[in-house]
């Protein structure tokens, strides 16, 4: 299932009230890109955030026919960079309207100065490394604690929390990795146990 990168595209002409809202949206790690000019600065400054700043989101008198298309690859090729961040776009009404045209065709910029578009993305890939990390230190954990706890409290714990996660779109890939540490750590407290039979004093 797919979901959406966020793409928020704020005009030089908003207020500081417009500007409050996008900063308090703004997803952790988001990247900033702004039209080098002092309207855009001001807007970045409110943001209190680092801005990259980007020549061809600066104002033209005359634009060429394929401004549209250039301003499009230069937003994609931030998004690409990490499809799991926000980008903030500040530039001129004008800039905007070009580039809306191309990056979302099917919308016309906000009636304000604060304009949101998601590009489409693939689901949040697992990090199974990571995953599988966490379940020996959850078995690990269950081994320690298993005189003070029963064993299946923590692994019963966790998954109830994976699954969770999983119900929340933009956490499923977390609450994939949850469950998946669960598992690894049944099986490898299971061969614990297995082993301890073999070799008492082992678990």
């Amino acid at each position: 299932m797919s979901d959406f990168q966020r793409i928020l595209v704020v005009s030089t002409n908003a207020d500081e009230a417009d500007v409050a809202r996008v900063r308090k949206g703004m997803g952790v790690g988001a990247i900033v890109l702004t039209a080098p000019t002092a309207e855009g600065k001001r807007i970045v400054q409110g943001l209190h955030h680092d801005a990259h700043p980007e020549v061809l989101l600066a104002p033209v008198r005359f634009p060429d026919v394929d401004r549209g298309h250039r301003l499009d690859e230069v937003v994609r090729r931030h998004a690409v960079a990490d499809r799991y961040r926000d980008v903030v776009v500040v530039a001129d009404p004008a800039t905007i309207t070009l580039l809306l045209r191309v990056l979302a065709p099917d919308q016309l910029p906000a009636s304000g100065p604060v304009t949101e578009v998601g590009l489409p993305r693939g689901p949040r890939p697992v990090p199974l490394g990571r995953a599988a990390l966490g379940g020996v230190g959850l078995a690990v954990l269950m081994g320690l604690l298993s005189l003070a706890v029963p064993v299946w409290v923590l692994p019963t714990m966790a998954a109830a929390a994976g699954l969770v996660l999983l119900a929340l779109p933009g956490r499923r890939w977390l609450g994939q990795s949850v469950l998946i540490a669960v598992a690894v750590s049944l099986g490898v407290a299971l061969l614990a146990i297995a082993g301890s039979a073999r070799f008492p004093g082992a678990w």
